[in-house]
């Protein structure tokens, strides 16, 4: 069998972040007291949220592990500050856009140890992909009710009809 061409493409296009990300997010001010933060984490169950200024851009994420170093800080010293922005990860080597694949946002939950992804337009905060979105994702597109016969493939990035496998 010969590899898929643009006549025998994919039957799915690419996932992409717009396709599964969550856009109704619990977000929380650089200014707001850590101890708040981190009742509404409980509250909401959440193990982590964004940080966002009052335009709307993304400033950080706070987290459990945000939280616990607040918490300890807390106990061993006189803080110098007890607001979410002294405590939240700015590290903006994870964020992702809307249009970013489901393979480079899998690979990005491989090879780091975040649980959540923002998602930026710009640097406007416009949602988040978790890990457990990039499985529900990949399992819908798996258990569409057309792909239920068995006569299909994982391929690398897409699924393809069998007949059209790079492989026999």
């Amino acid at each position: 069998m010969s590899m898929p061409t643009s006549a025998t493409a994919p039957i799915a296009p690419a996932l992409t972040a717009r396709d599964f990300m969550t856009t109704k997010l619990v977000t929380l001010s650089p200014d707001e007291d850590a101890l708040a933060a981190i009742r509404k984490l409980l509250y909401y169950r959440i193990s982590g949220a964004p940080v966002v200024d009052s335009a709307g851009n993304f400033l950080g994420i706070f987290s459990e592990k945000t939280s616990m170093r607040f918490l300890l800080d807390a106990a061993y010293s006189q803080l110098p500050s007890n607001r979410v922005g002294a405590f939240m990860n700015t590290d903006i080597a994870r964020l992702i856009t809307a249009d970013t694949d489901w393979l480079n946002c899998a690979q990005v939950f491989l090879s780091t140890p975040y649980r959540r992804l923002p998602v930026l337009d710009g640097m406007k905060l416009i949602g988040q992909v978790s890990r457990r979105d990039l499985l529900n994702a990949a399992i819908k597109m798996i258990d569409k009710p057309d792909r239920r016969n068995g006569k299909f493939v994982m391929y690398f990035s897409a699924l393809v009809e069998l007949d059209q496998s790079p492989v026999e």
